[in-house]
């Protein structure tokens, strides 16, 4: 009976937050960013030291230089082929550096961690850190590194030993490892207190950087209008930014109930930015339109996109789920999340190796998983719903019920769809 009135007054809660949710955005405030205009992917700059490494092998200031152009190239457009040019800069670079080779090492490692080929960045940043050359950024990239495998005892170490309150670096570390803990309080003041540091210094790649991730926390804080607000701030600074305009149109869909403006806003976003991500996106919020046609079309297409081999490593999260709730692939879901642990273990990958199982019956495995390597290890609303999904299978409902009860602030985090199914829990 208890369990009955706590789902009705959870659907009367659901609805009144539906009809009652505030309109914070406003069109005039970023309409003019999502005038589509193609994004260079080339420069007077780029071109004279490309044309150096074409003269001189040995240029390797020149790899150092034209990599960056590269990894700025893949931020604004989404395309991999950019990722992968920057990785070959650095790597001829780590081949003819004897002064900096360490900062290759360093730059080629982060390459790689965008590519989520996290244990080879590992391996790089040892070779780094061996070297002896930036000790405190060789640390600091450990701790990055350790944090995506799940090794957090060590992570932790290499945090602890780069400690500075007056560094950027820090700061945005330290707001991260308990963003990892589950204190979100203390993510957002040590974030401000990161966003003061890049403001004072008048650096717009900090300031971006700041802007953004403030945005996503304020977001998870249920701070929505703030989180609205640090992304306009990024557009000020950085018009053809598309992660912002994704986080506005997430709060267009999400907080504001409106689906057609959010997809307007990423159809613009989607002209040039080809990340697969958005695709995904878009087919979420034409599926709560009801529309599963297109749905279906913008799900094809990510697929279509990832074929590429190094994209449907990096998008195995993305991919895992679609195979388990929509295409009913488990075998090939099982393949991919058994990779995902063997790449990174966090409780992500093994919530998703954890629900393959469960699709595919070893609901004891599956539990077996869950109390193993999720519970209590991890505050993310969507593997905590997993877990749930887990426990009700295995007939535990005093763990489901705890963990609907936390899941009911997350609404908006979760999105729309959500709502209905941590209800039915």
């Amino acid at each position: 009976m208890r369990f009955i009135l706590f789902s009705l007054s959870l659907l009367f809660f659901i609805s009144c937050k539906t009809e009652t949710a505030q309109k914070l955005t406003n069109i005039s405030d970023y309409d003019e960013y999502l005038a589509v205009s193609k994004i260079d992917t080339t420069s007077k700059y780029f071109e004279i030291w490309n044309k150096k490494i074409e003269a001189d092998s040995s240029q390797f200031l020149s790899f150092g230089i034209v990599a960056g152009e590269y990894n700025r190239y893949f931020k604004n457009t989404g395309d991999i082929k950019f990722l992968k040019k920057a990785e070959k800069s650095l790597k001829k670079a780590v081949d003819v550096a004897n002064i900096g080779k360490s900062g290759y090492l360093r730059a080629l490692a982060r390459n790689y961690i965008s590519q989520h080929r996290f244990r080879e960045a590992l391996v790089l940043a040892d070779s780094a850190r061996y070297i002896g050359s930036g000790v405190k950024e060789s640390q600091a990239l450990l701790f990055d590194i350790h944090i995506e495998l799940g090794n957090y005892d060590v992570a932790k170490k290499y945090l602890d030993s780069t400690e500075n309150l007056s560094s950027f670096g820090y700061l945005i570390r330290v707001a991260k490892w308990n963003d990892y803990k589950g204190d979100l309080d203390t993510t957002i003041r040590f974030m401000e207190k990161a966003m003061a540091k890049a403001e004072s210094s008048k650096n717009k790649n900090l300031l971006i950087w700041s802007y953004t991730n403030l945005a996503d926390y304020y977001g998870h804080a249920g701070r929505i209008e703030d989180s609205y607000n640090h992304y306009l701030k990024t557009l000020q600074l950085d018009p053809k930014n598309a992660y912002a305009k994704k986080g506005i149109a997430w709060i267009v869909f999400s907080h504001e109930k409106n689906p057609q403006e959010a997809l307007r806003i990423l159809d613009a976003v989607t002209k040039n930015n080809k990340a697969p991500d958005y695709l995904l996106l878009k087919s979420e919020i034409a599926e709560y339109m009801g529309n599963e046609l297109a749905s279906i079309e913008y799900m094809e297409e990510y697929f279509k996109v990832i074929k590429d081999n190094s994209l449907y490593h990096m998008y195995s999260a993305y991919t895992i789920p679609l195979y388990l709730d929509i295409t009913e692939q488990y075998n090939k879901a099982l393949v991919l999340a058994k990779q995902e642990v063997a790449n990174r273990a966090t409780p992500e990958a093994y919530s998703l190796l954890a629900n393959t199982y469960l699709k595919l019956g070893e609901i004891d495995m599956a539990l077996q998983i869950t109390d193993e390597h999720i519970a209590d290890k991890t505050f993310e609303p969507a593997i905590l719903y997993r877990a749930a999904e887990v426990y009700r299978a295995a007939g535990e409902t005093g763990k489901v019920a705890t963990i609907k009860k936390e899941l009911v602030g997350a609404f908006y985090e979760l999105g729309p769809i959500m709502e209905n199914k941590i209800v039915s829990l």
